[in-house]
Formats: C-alpha cells, structure tokens, sequence
C-alpha cells in the first residue's frame, strides 16, 4: 500500500481500493516523486532536513496532520536542529537564505497566485540558485498535490 493510499485510510477491497487499483501507475509514480524530491541523491542547496521540514510545514498548512507526521519522521531521521523547528507554521529562520525560502513555500502552499517573478528575483538575491529554486518549486509541488490527492481520496473512502 502507498503512503498516499495508507493516508487516506483506504479500505482494502473497497470500491475506492478497487478505482485505485485501476489508476496503480499514478500511485507509483507519486511515490517515485516523494523519493525524488525528498530523498534526492543530490540534494543541491535544499538539505534533506529542510525539505523535510518544509514538507512538513507545507501539510500542516494544508490541515494533513498525518502527512506532516510522516514527514516529521523524516525531519527526525534528517537530525538538522536548525531546520527541524521550521516545520511548524509560524516559526522562521534567522539565516536570510532560509528565511526567503520558508517563505516562498508557504505563500505556493497558501496563495500560489501570489507568486511574482519578483519573488523569485528575492529568493536569488539571498543565495540561491537557479537549479534550487527549481527544487524548492517541485517540493511545494508535489507535497500540495500530495495533500489534495489525500484528502480527496479520504472524502470519497469516506461517502462508502
């Protein structure tokens, strides 16, 4: 069973296990995205404690406490004391480079529309590269999709 799957405590058997069974790749393909943008080889300027703790940040956000759990046992594993305390909302760093990139993932997690060519300009004046905002853009992609994709599937287990 995937983590998206455990998540939104599919029934086995259930009409909803069998739909998903149908759509096994999409599945399959989440978790191979999970590992890429958390577990990458390269973790270029994103640590993995960071990532982490940005992925954590970003499901709580998205009101998933599970899924902010699960990341927090990655933040654990990571064992970055500076990052970890950045997976709760509200907190932020005194690193300037940090700072900028805890705030970009929060406003694509709360008001990806919000995101301006400006936004990306501060996160390149506080360090970062190209290629890492890049990496910072695909985490907040996929822990949103992720967070969606949960609770959907949670509503409509839920309905049977």
């Amino acid at each position: 069973m995937t983590l998206i799957e455990t998540l939104a405590a599919v029934r086995p058997g259930s009409a909803l296990a069998e739909a998903i069974e149908k759509r096994a790749e999409i599945l399959r393909l989440s978790e191979a995205a999970h590992d890429a943008v958390l577990l990458p080889r390269d973790p270029g300027g994103l640590s993995y404690g960071l990532r982490a703790a940005l992925a954590a940040r970003m499901a709580r956000h998205n009101h998933n406490e599970k899924l902010a759990q699960h990341y927090d046992e990655l933040v654990k594993r990571a064992a970055e004391a500076s990052t970890a305390p950045l997976a709760r909302p509200g907190t932020s760093a005194t690193d300037e480079r940090i700072a900028e990139i805890v705030r970009h993932a929060d406003r694509l997690t709360v008001a990806p529309r919000e995101a301006t060519r400006d936004h990306i300009e501060r996160l390149r004046r506080a360090g970062m590269t190209d290629a890492d905002i890049v990496r910072l853009s695909e985490l907040a992609a996929f822990v949103n999709y992720q967070a969606r994709v949960i609770a959907g599937l949670a509503l409509i287990g839920g309905r049977q």
